[in-house]
């Protein structure tokens, strides 16, 4: 875990992101508050790619709760097979479209700890939905985020919450609506877990990780 890096070098950091990315997209397909949700909870131990491969025929036929609930849970299974744990995550899917139109009128909240009563859906899916679809600046740390948090001394932190204190204490606000996602790409594309693709690494000369790769 490297040290915790100084504001200046921090922004230098977040300058350069914003200047390659200026508007940083989450990768998972999505219409609505609703579709955003389901995707991001069923994209635990998935990749997005595969999500969307998924879910694209799914949102086309059920894109509000009501409709995922007259789709039913065989309906939503059928959709998902190719998904890493679907029959749980189908489950889920039917469970939290019921709780939606019996406590919230179809609607999704958008309050974390509302979010957060969804079956299958945990703090860092609750903050990506805050995030993408309300532009609230939570952020949403994964495996990339707390890899990069750590390598790089932005956030670093023993735990995925520590890193998201560390994200939101550490980072300028000018750049919070944007890190997670900013964080994310990086880690998923450039500083990836066993070989770090150091040489084309935009913030190399800013980052203190000591095994960079030649």
């Amino acid at each position: 875990m490297a040290r915790q890096l100084d504001y200046h070098t921090i922004r230098a950091i977040f300058d350069r992101f914003q200047t390659a990315e200026p508007e940083p997209e989450g990768e998972l397909e999505h219409v609505n508050a609703f579709t955003l949700v389901v995707a991001v909870a069923l994209s635990a131990q998935a990749t997005d790619a595969g999500v969307n491969k998924a879910t694209r025929k799914l949102f086309a036929v059920a894109d509000t709760p009501e409709k995922m609930l007259a789709l039913g849970e065989e309906g939503v299974t059928e959709h998902i097979r190719t998904i890493g744990l679907f029959r749980n995550k189908a489950k889920n899917v039917i469970k939290l479209s019921r709780i939606l139109v019996e406590e919230y009128g179809g609607e999704v909240p958008n309050s974390r700890a509302a979010l957060e009563s969804l079956p299958g859906v945990g703090r860092k899916t609750a903050n990506v939905v805050l995030n993408m679809w309300w532009r609230f600046p939570a952020q949403a740390v994964d495996t990339h985020i707390f890899r990069v948090g750590n390598r790089t001394g932005i956030a670093p932190g023993r735990d995925v919450v520590a890193v998201e204190r560390a994200i939101e204490d550490n980072v300028p606000v000018d750049y919070l609506l944007h890190a997670h996602h900013w964080m994310i790409l990086h880690g998923r594309y450039t500083c990836v877990a066993r070989k770090p693709k150091c040489p084309a690494c935009l913030i190399r000369d800013l980052c203190p990780f000591e095994e960079k790769t030649p």
